[in-house]
């Protein structure tokens, strides 16, 4: 047989399998859909948030520089005064930080959940052998990723070149601009860069993202081997399976042949039905099937009451009717009169012989 590793997987991975994987941390998560969220996020933030943004902090610059004049440099003043700076540039960069920790944090879960799993930080000290590690540098993956990379920078750059280019004309008029719109000019083409590329970025992230769970799920199939292994670790061998169920059947045949020996009656068919019946009065509502067989069975039944002394009495349509009752259940309501007929047939047989 060959080895796991060497057969094709071809079957896809089952429910096990893929929680199993999802344990271990590798779930299909695409990096470039953080990128490419956080990014656009930012800029429809700034775009909202800058103008108060400049508004607080060109009032906070000038306030202390009317002041600057008047204040005394001493080791408490000076480590309040960039206590209270702090706290006010802290204040305002607020929304944005806090915006990257939402957007960061939904981005993974959208992805792949709520998952949390200390498996990937157990050690693993495979990972330190050096062929291993050289390896992974020439593999599949790390080739995929180079190739990711490029196309990213390439495709970024190329329409970072082509916004900036045709801003170009419009350049060469800056140097008859005062500082202020010179920054508003640099500030609104580079809103555009980011804006292109944040495009850009999108794009690459869906294409990302269907790659990454294409290749989760070629990671995750399995050969045929697999599946057996795993069906015998979940449901366990076959083999073993039917052994136990041929066991439990044995041991279910001996208690009931058991109850032959205290049947009242067999109730049988001329071919290949037995049904012993029971009844002991105030202790059972109705007569109960203590024991039922077909063929061999059957016939195992009529020897196990020849030896005992049970009466037998033939009776074609109630056996055919009994033998669909359950072992240990009492005879249904419309059997009660053809049953009782039997029975007292037996009891007076009984009387007679006694």
């Amino acid at each position: 047989m060959a080895d796991d590793s060497q057969q094709e997987k071809t079957e896809q991975a089952s429910d096990k399998r893929r929680k199993e994987f999802r344990e271990k941390g590798q779930v299909a998560q695409s990096r470039e859909v953080q990128t490419a969220a956080l990014l656009t996020s930012s800029l429809l933030l700034w775009f909202f948030y800058a103008p108060f943004f400049w508004k607080q902090l060109s009032a906070f610059v000038a306030a202390y520089w009317r002041n600057a004049g008047e204040f005394e440099i001493t080791q408490l003043s000076t480590v309040n005064l960039l206590t209270v700076m702090f706290g006010k540039l802290a204040l305002l960069m607020a929304p944005p930080l806090l915006l990257t920790l939402v957007v960061g944090f939904f981005a993974s879960f959208l992805q792949v959940g709520w998952l949390f799993t200390a498996k990937p930080l157990i050690p693993d000290f495979s990972k330190l052998d050096p062929i291993q590690g050289a390896q992974k540098f020439i593999s599949k993956r790390s080739l995929v990723e180079i190739v990711k990379s490029l196309a990213k920078v390439t495709l970024v750059g190329v329409i970072a070149f082509k916004a900036i280019n045709a801003e170009f004309e419009g350049a060469l008029y800056l140097i008859d601009m005062d500082v202020t719109e010179t920054v508003r000019y640099v500030a609104k083409v580079g809103a555009l860069v980011l804006l292109k590329s944040s495009g850009v970025l999108i794009l690459l992230a869906l294409f990302d993202f269907l790659f990454v769970r294409w290749e989760m799920e070629q990671k995750m199939k399995m050969s045929k081997q697999e599946q057996k292994e795993e069906f015998k670790e979940t449901e366990g061998d076959p083999y073993i399976k039917s052994r136990i169920r041929a066991i439990q059947q044995q041991v279910a045949r001996r208690r009931m042949m058991a109850e032959v020996p205290k049947a009242d009656v067999i109730i049988t068919n001329p071919t290949h039905l037995s049904i012993a019946l029971s009844y002991r009065r105030g202790e059972m509502d109705a007569p109960q099937v203590v024991a039922k067989g077909a063929d061999h069975l059957a016939m195992r039944i009529r020897e196990i009451a020849r030896e005992n002394n049970v009466p037998m009495v033939e009776n074609v349509p109630v056996a055919r009717a009994l033998y669909k009752v359950d072992i240990g259940r009492s005879i249904p309501e419309d059997m009660f009169k053809a049953v009782a007929e039997i029975l007292a047939y037996v009891y007076n047989l009984k009387r007679n012989k006694g």
